[in-house]
């Protein structure tokens, strides 16, 4: 008898166990999916309502929420800033400003401890004045003086937005100006008086998955109806994205179709034709130089005599590419331990972000005379992480901001002549971190593979296995879970007693494009083999034991934890997943979750449905199994994550009589949390849940 039939039998055997047929239509809380349904609502509050009348009964919760806040609203935070025209403009939160306000100053003024500000939007003023639950979704200006803005506003922190055109020089919205009503509409300047736009232009215009379909060129003055198709993407596709790349070298103007999460086909617009570049699929594009089109290779690609490693950056002329004859050089590529987090370009140099085992190297290339690359380290710490900030193609001069789990956040301005770094601003040390170190170690999977993990803990801390422990992670689309420097964790967890685990598996992109497609699709158990090995690791080395053991992970990561829960629950003691997946049989049909079929498969393919089946936490919850007392948490206004996963998750472990812990936040978006004060008081109902289950 064939593995893969084996395979398919115990799959079948398994699902034929789990407590919620594999048909939607029997699926006895469907109606927990009515996001604002009566019903739903009802139970969201009757729900609540228990979960933080205990909670908040315990003593620790009013002394974290309220240290929780202090941070959240302090002023001694970091006022990061982006540079727009002549200002530097910051989006800030405070007390007074619990929506926020857009402001803006100059470098020199910036400089000061006390810079002085000039409020260029209130969004608390707005929101009055409107009647709206207005949130800041982001800010899309014209190059180059970036007088012109496109604000959005999102209404409770969803992912669809209120696109409204903002003129800078009067700091007022433009009367008559261009406006989008609420969609995940994507927009691009064009110039003054032009966008490139794809939205939701009625019935027929969306993707399978809630994005842009059509993209459009729209003109100041005339009506949306009227804007000139440009494209039309495949409705099973994820969706389509135009823009204009601005350069001092040329505009370039980009059409990226996206036939799943993970591929794209790119088009560059030339004498009023879209012309397709020769690349993978898998390849993803990584930004424009000197009329060379920068892209990265995922799976090893044999074009011509070149040969190109996964991960590798490669470069062509545009030209060359519009034309069909393009020549791809390698530009850097990864080694055994160090792949490259990201790049940016400046005035005349490219700095790559690189992850050396998960701590950020910076490193900058510039073009010599004889048109080859030199490169320069810029001399920054390497035990942390990395982050560039505003680097554009006006200036070589850019922003870095260092942090470590220890260590608060520093903004440093680096001088693009010399490349020394000054130090702009310091974030206090929101606690006392003296007592404690940072260690990394390696455990071994079940197939033999070495994943790291991180370790905050106190340096006298006795390896007892009596130590309370919280491991977080994310293993999914690619992204790096990196060291960071957190005032909450520091005070609601290592300040309890606590120690704190990152732990960086397979599905993340710690170790470049092959360490994320090892977990992906049908080789999912590979994550959660990565994450146990890691558990069974701080145990084995007695820093903790599973009765002092809790887990916490969000979306992606709120899926992984789910998951854990229901595969090892006897491994822990505590769980925390936050705007979860949780449904892996209907995720494709809620929101955003067709575009997600690239990383966790297709529920309508039947071996795929199988292996998803085999871990779909909702559809594997057993009545006869004790579970540790989990904690689930979402957002009613999370038009990403739809909440009915973590709703209806919750609805059936209570109907099985399992003691589960639920919350969820009327608006939020994604994050969970619409503001500020939202923000602190889910960290101190988590981790007040955390302190007492794991004492």
């Amino acid at each position: 008898m064939n593995t893969k039939f084996i395979i398919m039998l115990t799959l079948t055997a398994l699902f034929s166990k789990t407590s919620i047929a594999e048909d939607g239509a029997a699926d006895p809380f469907l109606w927990l999916e009515e996001v604002q349904g009566e019903k739903a609502l009802s139970w969201v509050r009757e729900q609540n309502a228990v979960s933080t009348k205990e909670l908040e009964a315990h003593p620790e919760f009013k002394l974290l929420n309220e240290k929780n806040l202090a941070v959240y609203q302090s002023d001694e935070r970091i006022p990061y800033i982006i540079k727009r025209g002549d200002y530097h403009y910051n989006f800030w939160q405070d007390k007074q400003h619990v929506r926020g306000i857009y402001r803006r100053t100059n470098l020199e003024e910036y400089r000061k401890q006390s810079p002085k500000w000039e409020t260029v939007l209130d969004f608390d003023k707005l929101a009055k004045e409107e009647d709206e639950n207005w949130v800041y979704a982001g800010m899309n200006c014209l190059y180059p003086d970036q007088n012109l803005c496109l604000v959005s506003l999102s209404r409770g922190g969803a992912d669809a937005a209120v696109i409204r055109e903002f003129d800078m020089r009067t700091m007022q919205f433009v009367k008559d100006g261009f406006k989008l009503p609420e969609a995940k509409s994507t927009v691009s300047w064009v110039d003054e008086n032009t966008l490139f736009v794809g939205t939701d232009f009625g019935p027929d215009t969306l993707t399978g998955s809630g994005y842009p379909r059509i993209a459009k060129r729209w003109n100041r003055g005339t009506p949306i109806e009227q804007a000139t198709t440009l494209y039309e993407g495949n409705k099973d596709h994820v969706g389509t994205f135009v823009s204009r790349s601005f350069n001092k070298s040329g505009n370039i103007d980009l059409l990226i179709d996206y036939p799943s999460f993970f591929t794209t086909n790119v088009y560059i617009l030339n004498e009023g034709k879209w012309n397709k570049i020769n690349k993978p699929e898998s390849a993803t594009l990584s930004g424009v130089f000197n009329k060379q089109l920068f892209i990265q290779i995922k799976d090893e690609w044999k074009v011509g005599n070149n040969n190109f490693p996964s991960g590798a950056i490669v470069y062509a002329d545009i030209e060359s590419l519009i034309e069909g004859k393009a020549d791809y050089k390698i530009f850097v590529e990864n080694s055994k331990s160090k792949t490259v987090s990201s790049i940016h370009m400046t005035q005349s140099s490219i700095l790559v972000n690189w992850l050396d085992d998960v701590k950020s190297v910076l490193e900058r290339y510039t073009i010599t005379k004889n048109n080859r690359f030199e490169m320069q380290t810029v001399d920054i710490e390497k035990n942390g992480r990395i982050s560039v900030q505003g680097a554009n193609e006006n200036s070589d001069d850019f922003f870095v901001n260092y942090e470590d789990f220890l260590q608060p956040d520093s903004l440093m301005y680096v001088n693009g002549e010399t490349l020394k770094a000054e130090t702009l601003k310091q974030l206090p040390a929101f606690f006392d971190a003296s007592p404690f170190e940072t260690r990394q170690y390696f455990a071994t999977s079940k197939d033999g593979t070495k994943v790291p993990y991180f370790v905050v803990m106190r340096k006298d801390l006795e390896f007892n296995g009596k130590n309370p422990t919280l491991i977080y992670a994310y293993g999914g689309f690619e992204v790096s879970t990196r060291p960071s420097y957190s005032a909450t964790v520091g005070m609601d967890w290592l300040e309890q007693g606590g120690v704190y685990v990152v732990a960086n598996i397979r599905g993340g992109g710690e170790y470049g494009p092959s360490w994320h497609r090892a977990a992906l699709k049908t080789n999912r158990h590979k994550a959660f083999e990565d994450f146990e090995a890691i558990a069974e690791d701080t145990i084995s080395r007695k820093i903790t034991a599973s009765k002092h053991l809790g887990i916490r992970g969000g979306s992606n990561g709120g899926l992984l934890t789910g998951t854990l829960l229901i595969r090892r629950p006897e491994l822990y003691n505590a769980v925390v997943s936050q705007v979860p997946l949780l449904d892996m049989l209907r995720f494709h049909k809620l929101l955003a979750g067709a575009s997600w079929m690239g990383e966790y498969g297709d529920p309508e393919n039947p071996d795929e449905r199988l292996y998803l089946a085999s871990y779909s936490p909702y559809h594997n919850v057993k009545k006869d199994i004790k579970y540790p007392r989990a904690l689930f948490t979402t957002s009613t206004r999370d038009d990403r994550v739809h909440p009915g996963h973590a709703r209806k998750m919750v609805a059936l472990m209570k109907r099985l009589g399992h003691d589960v812990m639920y919350y969820e936040n009327i608006e939020g978006g994604h994050g969970g949390a619409a503001n500020q004060k939202q923000s602190a008081y889910l960290n101190a109902l988590i981790y007040t849940y955390l302190i007492h289950q794991l004492r």
